[in-house]
């Protein structure tokens, strides 16, 4: 089914716990590798052209950015990791920030955790999908820039995902943002995660 989005509000980038939202709607975090095309899933999801705004320069996201949709859910858009140019102990307070929300908010009911499906995952992905299992944070993984790999192969992109990552078939899900395949599947999982049903 699909879902028609007509309100969404950058609400707060916040740093630590008390700039976060003050209500009890769901979250759902956003999390990948700088330049994954985090804010790319996100405008798709909205409906929006350039309403999260994406970069070409890794590293640009250094908050965590809580979009209101529909007043009934937050997405959160969390720092990406790897290849961010800044020095190592702006990195240790960005990852002290990123533990910070995952591993204590409440209102957390799901990661999204997206990695570039034209290559095999990397060792930070795995690493992040570990991570959050310790905190058994329910995740799917969303594989982007699919439009950029020939259709004929993405069945090979996809055994080498899941067999890379340890995962089951209901735990991925291919995604352009150009042609928007995926779009509803990624929908539906923040649905059935969320409880939240939209119109």
């Amino acid at each position: 089914m699909a879902v028609n989005i007509n309100n969404v509000n950058l609400e707060i980038s916040a740093v630590e716990p008390k700039q976060y939202p003050r209500s009890n709607h769901p979250e759902i975090a956003l999390v990948g590798r700088s330049n994954v095309g985090k804010s790319s899933l996100t405008n798709v999801l909205v409906n929006r052209k350039n309403y999260a705004h994406t970069s070409n320069q890794p590293g640009k996201t250094q908050t965590l950015n809580f979009y209101n949709v529909e007043n009934k859910i937050y997405f959160v858009d969390i720092p990406g990791y790897g290849f961010a140019r800044v020095s190592k102990m702006e990195r240790e307070k960005w990852a002290t920030m990123i533990e910070t929300y995952l591993t204590q908010r409440n209102q957390l009911d799901g990661a999204i955790n997206l990695i570039d499906g034209r290559h095999k995952p990397t060792q930070t992905d795995i690493q992040m999908k570990a991570f959050l299992e310790y905190y058994q944070i329910p995740t799917l993984i969303v594989a982007t820039k699919m439009d950029k790999i020939k259709k004929s192969h993405w069945n090979k992109s996809k055994s080498l995902i899941k067999k890379t990552m340890g995962l089951n078939d209901d735990q991925l899900v291919l995604f352009s943002a150009k042609t928007r395949s995926g779009k509803d599947q990624i929908w539906n999982w923040i649905q059935q995660q969320s409880g939240v049903v939209m119109d």
